[in-house]
């Protein structure tokens, strides 16, 4: 029987090592496969639903199809115009938030410090963003215009582009059949254990994405509303930004306010307006704790956020673009691994002699109860 379990674990740790390979190796070319596994994924649930409700497998993934490609295309007809915008509008305003911190915060910091405190030659970098904004907020016409020059790039990102829709449609379509099929070649010793890990790892990795996520998105919706009903131009490009931010607690309300902050003042010139971005980011916070994690993440124990930072951050270092994709799903894994690692070592007599006289006094009763068994 123990050599039984030591092949079944070599085979396993063998295929964990050729998929490993297979990543690197194929990573140009898993991009969309891994994208549309990953809205497959996310839209499994409202699927099942449909499918529940009484409709047919293939008519829910139709449906699921429909809203998410009518989503992202209105995404990037309404959002990515607006965004390149205020991207260029945010770099004109470069130069005068670094004048604005040489008149207000600099004098300021040496009065508190001493004048010895030194900046640099913030003139010169003043100028040299001034000179070169133009440059700068042309990125997406010279990046257009070098796709333009290699046609097989250009052929090579369509299709890319192309066959994420395909390969999210037949992925959600067959999802559960998949997943079943995975399960039944799983030898049947582990078979148990392994569920009960990937219903783990997907309850951390749906508590995170289908719940944090959601939130992140409800907050930059908020946010941009917010600041745009005050008046502010980068109202977008702001509040998507702090609601990224808030996948750390509470960064997304620092970076927000102090990047909205700085953005009204330039633009309005009234201390007033400052009293009002604060209200917008006060509201969003209240809106945070009393309604939106509740009722979107609960009680649910998802990835920490240094967790989730450094993982995609590990992911893009190791496999890139892919690595990212995949940074999520395998944190997730890791975390219920390390999870049952730590109840096992906890349980054990490493931790110390009274983890052992507990298991002792657990199985004592058992060992009583078989031997009166045993005597009747």
């Amino acid at each position: 029987m123990e050599n039984v379990i030591t092949s079944q674990r070599l085979f396993m740790l063998l295929i964990i090592i050729v998929v490993g390979v297979l990543l690197y190796l194929l990573g140009p070319i898993l991009s969309p496969f891994l994208v549309g596994a990953l809205l497959a994924y996310l839209t499994d649930p409202l699927a099942d639903r449909l499918e529940v409700a009484g409709v047919s497998r293939t008519s829910a993934v139709v449906i699921v199809f429909v809203i998410l490609t009518t989503i992202v295309t209105l995404l990037v007809l309404l959002f990515i115009p607006k965004l390149s915008h205020q991207i260029q509008v945010m770099i004109k305003q470069v130069p005068a938030v670094i004048a604005l911190f040489e008149e207000k915060a600099v004098p300021a910091i040496q009065a508190y410090l001493g004048d010895g405190v030194s900046f640099g030659d913030l003139q010169s970098f003043k100028n040299l963003i001034a000179s070169h904004w133009e440059k700068t907020g042309d990125i997406m016409a010279q990046v257009a215009s070098g796709l333009t020059r290699s046609g097989l790039a250009v052929v090579g990102w369509i299709a890319n582009l192309l066959l994420i829709p395909v390969v999210t449609f037949y992925l959600l379509r067959d999802w559960d059949v998949m997943m079943e099929k995975i399960a039944h070649l799983l030898p049947r010793n582990v078979e148990p254990i392994v569920s009960r890990w990937a219903k783990e790892s997907d309850e951390v990795l749906g508590a995170f994405i289908k719940g944090q996520l959601l939130v992140m998105l409800a907050l930059g919706c908020v946010y941009a509303v917010g600041l745009w009903l005050v008046g502010l131009d980068l109202a977008l490009l702001i509040g998507m930004l702090a609601g990224l931010a808030s996948i750390v607690p509470y960064m997304g309300f620092i970076v927000g306010i102090f990047a909205a902050g700085v953005a009204a003042y330039l633009q309005f010139h009234d201390p007033i307006i400052l009293m009002w971005v604060a209200a917008v980011f006060g509201a969003g916070q209240a809106l945070e704790g009393m309604v939106l994690t509740p009722l979107m993440v609960g009680d649910k124990i998802g990835l920490h956020p240094v967790a989730v930072i450094f993982a995609i951050m590990a992911g893009g270092q190791l496999f890139g673009f892919v690595g990212v994709l995949i940074a999520l799903p395998v944190a997730a894994v890791i975390m219920v691994f390390l999870r049952h690692v730590h109840d096992g070592y906890k349980n054990s007599h490493l931790y110390g002699p009274q983890a052992l006289a507990e298991q002792i006094e657990d199985e004592l009763p058992q060992a009583q109860d078989i031997d009166v068994n045993e005597k009747r």
